[in-house]
């Protein structure tokens, strides 16, 4: 079943499956509050409730109470499908007297009763462990290495955006036989990143920014900047989600990158689209790890 965060993506993942959606109602109350119920029985079921947690924060209120309302209808498992796990950011106390909220999410979402997560590149990978329930943790790079295979790229760099990004570019580089570079980065407040300096050869090559999401751009249209008066041949960029809030598509529109890949985690209203945005779906990657967790099998040939 769908909430209303994706329906889109829940019904490609259905149709991938073969298997229609669960029939659900929901609407909101003249107040603003949420209602859900579930139009079918499920009452012995293996149900998967498919809604990334993207803003606004009601979109997490909504995967609750529809794990609420399955838990009710006395369902036999209840599986969170979370594309895009939202406050992943939130993950330790970097200063005085902040909230981790990440693990308050995980506490949220276990108490409503959902019995497993399973979820696409969280922002720390360690995030897995603030759940007390199993969690299969996908990554979208398989789908971003077959797009980028095909464009055969020249000497291709996988740059990681900043130096907690290595891991993954180097996950990127290894699958797409290239080299790795990463920038130095400071983040003097909030949204706003500074380029200092690059570390690895990037002049006349292909470069491409590998990243988790990509929010305001501010990171990602600094980094093809540098790369670009380092004499770098061509930028592209691909990051799983794409959040794309306040200047991100001014930013991106006007950055010197061929392409942006991004995946459809998260629902991309028409008025946030543009003609360098590439979104590559998820959907048959999230239809085999909900058929192999339906059945009992191991999603870990999706890593591959």
């Amino acid at each position: 079943m769908s909430g209303t965060a994706n329906r889109p993506l829940a019904e490609e993942i259905a149709a991938n499956l073969g298997q229609p959606l669960c029939q659900v109602t929901i609407r909101r109350f003249a107040d603003g509050e949420i209602f859900v119920k579930i139009d079918e029985n499920v009452r012995g079921q293996d149900v998967f409730i498919i809604q990334p947690t993207s803003p606004p924060a009601e979109s997490i209120l909504e995967l609750l109470i529809l794990i609420d309302a399955a838990r009710r209808a006395s369902a036999a498992r209840v599986s969170a499908v979370i594309p895009y796990y939202g406050y992943g950011r939130q993950d330790r106390k970097d200063q005085p007297r902040v909230a981790i909220a990440a693990k308050l999410m995980a506490n949220v979402i276990t108490t409503a009763g959902a019995d497993r997560v399973l979820a696409i590149d969280f922002h720390q990978h360690q995030l897995q462990g603030f759940f007390d329930i199993p969690v299969d943790h996908l990554y979208a790079a398989p789908v971003f290495t077959q797009h980028y295979r095909q464009k055969r790229l020249h000497q291709p760099v996988v740059v990681a955006p900043d130096v907690g990004g290595a891991k993954m570019a180097r996950g990127f580089a290894k699958r797409l036989n290239a080299s790795i570079a990463i920038i130095d980065k400071r983040r003097p407040s909030a949204n706003i990143a500074e380029v200092v300096n690059v570390v690895g050869e990037v002049t006349d090559r292909d470069c491409l920014l590998a990243d988790d999401l990509i929010d305001t751009a501010g990171t990602i249209s600094e980094a093809a900047h540098a790369l670009k008066r380092l004499g770098a041949r061509k930028v592209y960029a691909c990051e799983t989600h794409a959040l794309l809030s306040g200047p991100a598509v001014d930013r991106l529109s006007t950055a010197p990158i061929e392409e942006i890949a991004v995946t459809n985690t998260m629902n991309i209203p028409e008025e946030r689209r543009f003609e360098r945005l590439k979104i590559l779906s998820i959907a048959e990657l999230l239809a085999k790890a909900i058929n192999f967790t339906h059945s009992s099998q191991s999603v870990s040939s999706l890593f591959d």
